[in-house]
């Protein structure tokens, strides 16, 4: 049974699990493509599920081959083009602008399924897309908002954009197939897809040498991809299905908000650089993605001012 202090426990380290990995594949970037780490995280990633199901003796449901299909679509395009975008554009932006970026994430989300279900998005909600837009602005601009005028996005920047598009893609078509796939299930079969996604990729790209690029890192490096294969894999989309399940997508998601935090929080432990418009960035985004929360407690004060003045 999932007490509330012990799913918060699980979001916690989910999160934390997320935003660790902007800053620890920065390292592993140096020495390794964007590509081939991604093929690497799912390769651990899958066969540590597959160990978890096989000690829990969970049975796989029996689908039909469209529903593979669908599956198939929805892992080559949330997973594989997400990591595929992300590591990508982590070579060429840093570690805080990246997960400052994926923090627009819900509201993508939001706007995506309010399209696809023909429904109207609120007026918070919309104020909320332009606050957490501003800020991600901000970080990009580099606090000179003047050269927005002959702005030039950074191409990491801009690759991380469209990562972040295909995840929300792959959330809002999550929540279609949710009725007739559990959560683990649905993880471990579009891992699958995205990473024969990936792999496809790359036997078209002449630079992309998984194998001897792996030969050639150092335990350190080795150690910290290990990481990323289980710890920021496995272990938080295990920790983020379980919060789902518990709390209901709307309430999970507010979590996601805090990866940016502590992507910056890990990469100041780590040495690298944060500096004061990308920390003043990362507050606008959260300003923004925690607007309903606020103004929902507003209007709790004033229902409580009203009764009893009453």
């Amino acid at each position: 049974m999932n007490t509330p202090i012990r799913t918060t426990v699980m979001m916690l380290i989910c999160v934390f699990c997320w935003g660790s990995v902007f800053p620890v594949a920065k390292d592993i970037l140096v020495h390794m493509s964007g590509l081939s780490l991604s093929i690497w995280r799912f390769t651990i990633a899958i066969i540590s599920l597959f160990i978890f199901m096989r000690l829990t003796r969970m049975r796989m449901v029996s689908l039909s081959l469209n529903r593979y299909i669908v599956l198939g679509i929805i892992g080559m395009m949330g997973v594989g083009g997400l990591n595929l975008a992300l590591f990508s554009g982590l070579s060429h932006t840093s570690a805080t602008n990246g997960a400052l970026i994926m923090a627009l994430s819900p509201i993508v989300t939001t706007v995506m399924a309010a399209l696809l279900n023909r429904t109207m998005i609120a007026r918070v909600q919309l104020l909320q897309l332009a606050i957490a837009f501003s800020g991600v602005l901000l970080v990009v601009v580099n606090g000179d908002l003047m050269s927005l005028l002959s702005l030039q996005l950074n191409k990491g920047d801009l690759t991380i954009m469209l990562g972040m598009l295909a995840w929300s893609g792959y959330t809002v078509c999550g929540s279609k197939v949710s009725g007739w796939l559990p959560p683990l299930e649905f993880s471990l079969l579009t891992m699958a897809a995205g990473l024969i996604g990936l792999s496809v990729v790359s036997m078209f790209q002449a630079e992309v040498h998984p194998v001897q690029e792996l030969i050639v890192l150092s335990w350190p490096l080795l150690i910290s991809m290990l990481y990323i294969g289980v710890f920021g894999t496995v272990v938080g989309y295990l920790c983020w299905n379980n919060g789902v399940k518990t709390l209901g997508s709307a309430n999970a998601s507010l979590y996601f908000n805090l990866v940016p935090v502590f992507a910056a929080l890990v990469s100041v432990l780590m040495g690298q650089n944060v500096t004061i418009i990308q920390l003043a960035g990362m507050l606008l985004v959260l300003a923004g993605l925690t607007l309903p929360l606020i103004t929902e407690q507003i209007k709790r004060n004033r229902a409580v001012t009203l009764s009893s003045n009453g």
